[in-house]
């Protein structure tokens, strides 16, 4: 009973895994994966609650985190992309913030298509994004999305969060700003991953993959 009672307490205060069933955050995320969270990345909770016992830190543009949905209470991951005070906005898929416009490449991987529901053989482009940290982002020009909104200010205390995967992402486009209390902890590591298609056989070559 103590061994459960301990890592229970381990899990709800210092560190959990998020198992990641959709494609939102692809390509840096993919389904199937499981990924690592650090909860002493930004907070100090008391085990079992989601009472803060101390702010460590405090989330970044480009932190990979694990929130509690404001929508509907749903685990979500997503990325940072604006912390309280910035404005923040999108124009056909170009994201901007506190007026400064991300740059864009072509990654180097030639664009592919791929079976998406109700989305058959749809053209998906990847680019790499260089901001406060450059990672990669999946586009997919046929998908109806929200490719532009804003400027928004983000309100103090909050967070705005989309995922890389931009046109497959229910994200603070539709659900708004998240309340800094929201936030479970930080994404760091791929911990396993699963082929959810094919019998779950394992993704060895994404088994602890740094995430960034």
């Amino acid at each position: 009973m103590l061994l459960i009672i301990s890592i229970t307490a381990f899990r709800s205060a210092i560190a959990d895994w998020n198992d990641v069933p959709t494609g939102s955050m692809e390509p840096t995320i993919l389904p199937g994966d499981r990924i690592f969270v650090n909860k002493l990345a930004y907070d100090l909770k008391m085990p079992y609650t989601s009472k803060h016992l101390a702010c460590r830190n405090n989330p970044k543009r480009g932190d990979i985190v694990v929130f509690f949905s404001p929508a509907d209470g749903k685990r979500l991951v997503k990325r940072v992309v604006g912390a309280p005070g910035d404005t923040v906005g999108l124009r056909g898929n170009r994201l901007f913030v506190n007026g400064r416009w991300g740059h864009y490449e072509p990654a180097d991987q030639e664009p592919t298509f791929v079976d998406i529901a109700g989305h058959k053989a749809t053209q998906q482009c990847l680019f790499e994004e260089m901001g406060d940290i450059t990672h990669r982002i999946q586009l997919l020009p046929s998908v109806s999305s929200e490719k532009s909104f804003g400027p928004v200010i983000v309100p103090n205390g909050q967070y705005f969060m989309m995922g890389d995967n931009r046109d497959l992402s229910a994200d603070s486009r539709f659900f708004g700003c998240v309340n800094r209390g929201r936030i479970v902890g930080k994404g760091t590591i791929v911990v396993l991953s699963f082929d959810r298609d094919n019998w779950y056989l394992p993704h060895g070559h994404r088994f602890f993959r740094s995430l960034a």
